[in-house]
């Protein structure tokens, strides 16, 4: 058995409130809406990120993305009207940003990303 897709869940409180700030970050309304309570965004071929109720978890997860150009990224989702963090250097060339949701998860943009260092 081989696993085919990967799905990050990230949990809200109102998904009317949710819903469109992803769609913001995502720059794409979502892909699929199975459930009321649940928004699916397609980012890759096999890397889903799934935005869902639940009040319980809502605010306590991370959720970690690499880009091609940290910085062409970061300008695209001012242009939105999101307003990431500060780039921080981390290691071996690698660069960060952060962004929260409405919630408060944290969402990490990653430049520099490679399989092997």
């Amino acid at each position: 058995m081989a696993i085919e897709h990967v799905l990050a869940v990230i949990p809200v409180n109102d998904l009317a409130v949710s819903a469109p700030w992803y769609e913001r970050l995502f720059d794409t309304g979502p892909t699929n809406r199975p459930m009321p309570n649940v928004a699916e965004w397609r980012l890759t071929d096999t890397g889903w990120v799934q935005v869902f109720v639940d009040d319980e978890r809502a605010g306590r997860s991370f959720f970690n993305m690499a880009v091609s150009d940290l910085d062409d990224h970061l300008k695209a989702l001012a242009a939105r009207g999101l307003a990431p963090g500060a780039i921080q250097n981390a290691n071996k060339g690698v660069r960060i940003s952060s962004i929260e949701d409405p919630d408060g998860n944290i969402i990490n943009f990653i430049g520099g990303f490679r399989i092997e260092y």
